[in-house]
């Protein structure tokens, strides 16, 4: 029997058994972030810049799928960490960049924002818990530890929109942002149906939830890339 970190996980509804394709629709949809990160590299390419944080970001997104694909396949403990540490590093380094790039913070102020922002992350699961019950957690299918970063995308990007002066750049920034953020909660929505549709759709919908996240990348880093000569940083 598999034991630590070897124990396997079935957490999908495609998955039937713990073999290695047991989930291949959910496994190959990764490749959309590794074409988001080849298409972001090519954007950065072109804007002949030495953009490092965007290359960084660039980078996480083609982890974020080979992690992502190693859940999907391996379906265990270890690969679970594969999965989930590369988004991490995405959510909290794209939220320290934008609170650098797009609201102009110093160094320390950004530092400083980007820790509350983990602290409420982390604290957002617990209190949904206390609010709603265990209960609470199966009905959205886990997906309550993705709702802090799809409210600050939609909160960042509406300040950004509404900050005097109404800069274009500075406004425009914030139109993708408020794109991607919902494009994300539509993502949520497929991640959070994918048991429930289970016993009338077999293959679940967690394969929507990586499509979509994989455009949600790309917008994402494309706006850092193409707003950086406006704001500086």
């Amino acid at each position: 029997m598999a034991s630590g970190w070897s124990v396997p996980i079935d957490a999908y509804c495609e998955r039937i058994d713990a073999s290695f394709w047991s989930e291949p629709v959910n496994a190959l949809s990764n490749g959309g972030f590794l074409a988001a990160a080849a298409l972001a590299f090519l954007q950065w390419r072109r804007a002949r810049s030495s953009d490092r944080p965007a290359i960084c970001l660039i980078i996480i997104v083609a982890t974020v799928g080979v992690g992502s694909f190693l859940f999907h396949t391996f379906a265990n403990r270890w690969s679970r960490l594969a999965d989930v540490l590369p988004i991490a590093g995405f959510i909290y380094g794209y939220f320290f960049l934008a609170m650098r790039r797009y609201l102009r913070l110093s160094l320390a102020a950004a530092g400083a924002a980007t820790f509350a922002f983990a602290g409420f992350s982390f604290g957002f699961e617990r209190a949904w818990v206390l609010a709603f019950g265990r209960r609470g957690l199966e009905l959205t299918n886990y997906s309550v530890g993705y709702f802090p970063a799809a409210l600050a995308l939609l909160g960042v990007g509406a300040t950004l929109v509404t900050l005097p002066p109404a800069v274009a750049p500075r406004a425009a920034a914030g139109r993708a942002l408020l794109l991607a953020g919902g494009l994300f909660v539509v993502s949520l929505v497929f991640r959070t149906l994918d048991q429930a549709v289970c016993a009338d759709w077999p293959l679940g919908t967690h394969f929507i939830w990586h499509g979509l996240n994989a455009v949600v990348l790309f917008v994402l880093v494309s706006a850092a890339i193409r707003f950086r000569a406006s704001f500086h940083r």
